[in-house]
This record gives C-alpha cells, sequence and structure tokens, in this order.
C-alpha cells in the first residue's frame, strides 16, 4: 500500500522516536511511505526552501494518492490537523494537548491508537495495518 505517514515538521517533535518506529514497521511491512522525509533531522528547512504553495499541492497529491493516512499527533500541528483522518498513534500521557478534533474524531474510518510506552508502539502499527489491509481488501471486491 502507498502510505501518507504524517508528523508535524513545525509542532513539537518530542515523539520523533515514536513516529521513526512507525515508519520502520510500515517499510518492513512492505509499504511504500510517500512521507518518509519529514522525519528528517532538516524536515523544518526543506520544507522552508520551497513555496509554500508547491508544499501544498505536494501534499494533497500524496492524500490523494495514499491508500492509508497514518499519523504519529502527539505533538500535532495545524497541519498534521488539517490531513488528519485515519490511524492517528498518540502517547497516552498527552491526551489532554492533542487537539480535541483528533481525540473526538468518531468518523467511521478513523482509528485512534493511544499508546502508554514505546515498546507497545511495534505491535499496535502491525495490528492496525493489518486490520486496514483487509478492509481495503474487502473493499475491492
Amino acid at each position: 500500500m502507498k502510505i501518507y505517514l504524517g508528523f508535524t515538521v513545525a509542532g513539537s517533535r518530542s515523539s520523533i522516536e515514536a513516529a521513526k518506529i512507525i515508519l520502520n514497521v510500515l517499510q518492513s511491512l512492505g509499504h511504500e511511505v510517500l512521507t518518509s522525509h519529514l522525519l528528517s533531522d532538516d524536515a523544518w528547512e526543506a520544507d522552508r526552501s520551497v513555496p509554500p504553495q508547491k508544499i501544498f499541492a505536494r501534499d494533497m497529491n500524496w492524500l490523494a494518492q495514499c491508500d492509508l493516512f497514518v499519523a504519529e499527533v502527539t505533538g500535532s500541528s495545524f497541519g498534521l490537523g488539517f490531513e488528519t483522518g485515519y490511524l492517528l498513534f498518540f502517547e497516552r500521557d498527552a491526551e489532554r494537548r492533542i487537539s480535541l478534533l483528533i481525540t473526538g474524531n468518531t468518523h467511521a474510518n478513523c482509528v485512534l491508537a493511544p499508546y502508554s510506552h514505546l515498546r507497545e508502539l511495534e505491535e499496535l502499527v502491525r495490528r492496525h495495518v493489518s486490520a486496514a489491509e483487509l478492509s481495503a481488501r474487502s473493499d475491492r471486491t
């Protein structure tokens, strides 16, 4: 599957290690992650070297292409909130700091996946992405 991995560039990057675990699991499962560059140390600088309209067009194109949107939203920013939609991971202890539009999302296609420790994150990603793959397959038949 093509996966859009959402992670903040301008907000708090305190959960970068969690995002890297998610990225590694997705890639190990053979998925194409369209936005792996978001986890680079220079992501903020790289985005600022491009006109904002190109960033918008690029990201909207990737969102249109992706089969699944996955995000680590613990340090979410307005941009990530704009993209948000399907499989959202966040630190359970940070829930009070995350936008209520995220934690209150009741859309049928949205799954919230809180975690308490990084060691449980890999299994959560595997379980939820496998469920999304099964759902995508059944939707095609």
